[in-house]
């Protein structure tokens, strides 16, 4: 789809399952069937079976109606870290570059809130200060907010360190770079089950 393009999408009944970890900070799975709020033109998009991993960041308001009913709405933005065509046992992305580019769009988006919160009066002193931060460091701390789900790091808050996965699967096997290799063993279920594949 050309940039500036638009999906709209109708979920189905989707199985969202929770745990709470601290005071402000919960885990979270989602499952759901998605279907086009109108039927794909004839011979579009990627082959059936394709497969889509997919970083989201999001707000998600929510309003109690009653014991057991909320209203809820997420906006926020998608970003693509690798796709697996049907019939191939890699993703076009090895897990380190996928890891690279979270880092980076991570860094970019702090990058972005530092600035507004400047614009908005928050005082640019703290900012300086954590700007001067080791990169080492800002790395460790977003890197051990991963978590693997079906052989894919997924950014969820609060889970095990990416570390983790890389040691085991090493032992499974690497890409002639030395690199943990991605979807060694039986097919996965799509990362797209977590994901939806477009904003809408």
């Amino acid at each position: 789809m050309r940039v500036g393009g638009t999906h709209s999408w109708y979920y189905g009944q989707g199985e969202w399952e929770e745990t709470k970890v601290s005071p402000d900070e919960w885990r979270f799975t989602y499952k759901v069937k998605k279907r086009r709020k109108w039927d794909a033109p004839e011979g579009s998009g990627a082959p059936t079976g394709t497969e889509y991993h997919w970083y989201i960041l999001a707000h998600q308001n929510v309003r109690k109606l009653n014991a057991n009913e909320y209203t809820t709405s997420m906006t926020g933005l998608k970003y693509k870290l690798a796709h697996r065509r049907e019939g191939h046992v890699e993703w076009n992305a090895s897990g380190r570059a996928q890891l690279r580019r979270l880092i980076a769009i991570l860094e970019e988006n702090a990058i972005e809130l530092r600035h507004e919160l400047a614009e908005k009066g928050g005082g640019l002193a703290g900012l300086q200060q954590e700007s001067r931060e080791a990169p080492s460091r800002r790395r460790e701390n977003m890197v051990s907010r991963t978590v693997l789900q079906n052989g894919m790091a997924l950014g969820i808050l609060g889970q095990p360190s990416l570390e983790a996965y890389f040691t085991q699967t090493r032992t499974a096997g690497a890409d002639a770079g030395g690199s943990p290799a991605v979807g060694l063993g039986p097919k996965s279920s799509s990362n797209s089950e977590f994901f939806p594949k477009n904003r809408r």
